[in-house]
């Protein structure tokens, strides 16, 4: 990945991170359709993403890590959207006491470079990010098309200062 680029895209994260890692007195998740099919989104309409390395209901992304996938956080309970299954919604505590909301026991997260609602810029990236569905399944289909540059690698120089994953 050229310097320049991996520059811009730190920028675009850190920037969009104050905005997505802000919390929410009760965040709301719901169903949105896709390209891909229904996947879970938060109020904003952003794809909602499952991260495959979170172990046991308990996130595992932070640093640099959470500056690309900001964790959805929540103050309180939250709230079910359209095609929402209450009992699949819940909080985990990350390390620094916040709450972060589940479903079907995945930490959520949005993919900070998807400035658009109904995006899936981040689907299936390195084979660890992949939206979830209204069961809490793992989509695993493909846009046609990606135009936003995925966040850099966890092999870039770089990347992973600061703790990484």
């Amino acid at each position: 990945m050229r310097p320049l680029m991996l520059v811009t895209l730190v920028a675009a994260a850190l920037a969009a991170t104050s905005a997505s890692a802000a919390v929410s007195p009760r965040a709301k998740v719901l169903v949105r359709v896709t390209s891909v099919g229904g996947v879970l989104a938060d109020s904003r309409g952003h794809t909602l993403y499952s991260y495959a390395a979170d172990k046991a209901r308990q996130s595992t992304c932070y640093t640099s890590c959470a500056a690309a996938w900001p964790p959805l956080l929540t103050a309180g309970k939250p709230l079910a959207g359209l095609g929402i299954r209450t009992a699949l919604l819940g909080t985990t505590k990350r390390k620094d006491g916040k709450l972060q909301v589940t479903y079907a026991g995945h930490p959520l997260y949005v993919f900070a470079a998807e400035t658009k609602a109904g995006r899936l810029d981040g689907q299936g990236y390195e084979g660890k990010w992949w939206a979830l569905d209204a069961t809490g399944a793992k989509v695993t289909r493909m846009p046609e098309q990606q135009s936003t540059p995925p966040p850099p690698t966890t092999t870039d120089p770089g990347y992973g200062i600061g703790g990484g994953y």
